[in-house]
């Protein structure tokens, strides 16, 4: 059962990054046509920037972001202070790495919980982007997308830093 959940969990957190990646791939190449479309501008033959590249900008980069925290927690890659780490014994270490994947599953599924939250608010007003008038909830329902899937590898990190307290070692 672990090593099915371990798969699920990879392979979320796999999909979801390699569409964080794709959606910054696509920021650069619709920033590119924007500025080269600037470039026309002064010709004056009807071509220019993308209008609201920077609301969309703004959307995507929130939507990446979100995206590659399952891949951050499931790499066990986030910012960690482990000055004293090489002191403590390994069941201490491994103690605080089942206290900490706890904590960060509880900071993922409240974030998660207060982003729905605000989508919900966003949508409920009718609230748009400034320039490209994009509803604003649609970027809220892309963040929540990636905030999901941190939430659900969160809670598998958490059970994989249990066995390793349990001393049960993965075979994966």
């Amino acid at each position: 059962m672990y090593q099915i959940l371990s798969r699920i969990a990879e392979g979320l957190a796999r999909a979801l990054a390699l569409v964080g990646g794709a959606v910054l791939v696509g920021i650069i190449a619709l920033t590119c046509v924007s500025i080269i479309g600037r470039v026309f501008v002064p010709l004056d033959i009807g071509i220019g920037p993308i209008r609201g590249i920077y609301d969309i900008t703004e959307i995507a980069m929130a939507t990446a972001v979100f995206a590659f925290l399952p891949w951050a927690q499931i790499r066990e890659a986030h910012a960690r202070v482990d000055l004293f780490e090489p002191r403590f014994p390994l069941r201490l270490n491994r103690l605080l790495d089942l206290l900490f994947n706890i904590a960060m599953a509880f900071v993922a599924g409240f974030g998660t919980w207060r982003l729905y939250l605000g989508m919900m608010d966003k949508y409920s007003y009718g609230e748009t982007t400034l320039i490209a008038q994009i509803p604003v909830w649609q970027g809220y329902a892309a963040s929540l997308v990636g905030a999901c899937g941190f939430v659900i590898v969160s809670l598998f990190c958490a059970l994989r830093a249990a066995r390793r307290l349990a001393g049960i070692e993965d075979h994966a």
